[in-house]
C-alpha cells in the first residue's frame, strides 16, 4: 500500500477489525519511511463492474463517486454516516449480483432513487432533479406526486 504523505510502498499494518457489520475490514498501517499513519479498509468485490454512460461512454464503476452523489442528496438530512455506508454498500452488492460485467448509469441511478426513497424523502427528489435533470418546477411536482402515490402523508405547498 502506497503512503498517503510520501507515496513510498514501505508501510506495514499495525492494527486490522471488522466494521460494525463484518462486510469491511479497517487496517491501520504506518509508513515506515516517514512514520505517517493512515487507516485503508478491505471489502469483497465480487465482480468488476463497467458502467455504461448515457452517451454510450465505458468507464470502471467507482464506488466512491457512488457515495458521493448519495452524500450529497443526503447533505444536511438527519441520516447516520453508518446508514449511508450500509445503503451505498447494499446497492453494490446488487450490481455485482446483477450477473453482468457492465451495467447502465440509469440502472445506478434508479437503484439509488430506491434505496433513498426508503430513507429520506428530500434526499429522494433532490437525487431525483439532478439524476432526471429536472428543468421546471412541475418536474419536482412530478416527483413529489410519485412519493405521494407511495405515501398519502407527504405535503406538497401550493
Amino acid at each position: 500500500m502506497r503512503c498517503p504523505s510520501c507515496g513510498s510502498l514501505d508501510t506495514q499494518v499495525k492494527d486490522s477489525r471488522p466494521t460494525e457489520d463484518s462486510a469491511v475490514i479497517r487496517r491501520r498501517r504506518v509508513c515506515l519511511s516517514c512514520n505517517f499513519r493512515f487507516t485503508t479498509f478491505e471489502r469483497v468485490q465480487l465482480r468488476e463492474l463497467t458502467v455504461i454512460k448515457r452517451n454510450g461512454r465505458r468507464v470502471p464503476f467507482d464506488r466512491d463517486k457512488l457515495m458521493r452523489s448519495v452524500q450529497v442528496a443526503l447533505r444536511k438530512r438527519a441520516v447516520e454516516p453508518e446508514r449511508i455506508e450500509q445503503m451505498v454498500s447494499k446497492i453494490v452488492r446488487e450490481l455485482e449480483s446483477m450477473g453482468e460485467n457492465e451495467v447502465t448509469s440509469e440502472t445506478i441511478g434508479e437503484a439509488v432513487m430506491q434505496h433513498l426513497r426508503e430513507i429520506d424523502d428530500v434526499a429522494y427528489v433532490r437525487f431525483a432533479s439532478v439524476y432526471r435533470n429536472f428543468r421546471e418546477a412541475k418536474d419536482f411536482r412530478a416527483a413529489l406526486d410519485e412519493l405521494r402515490g407511495e405515501d398519502d402523508e407527504v405535503p406538497v405547498r401550493k
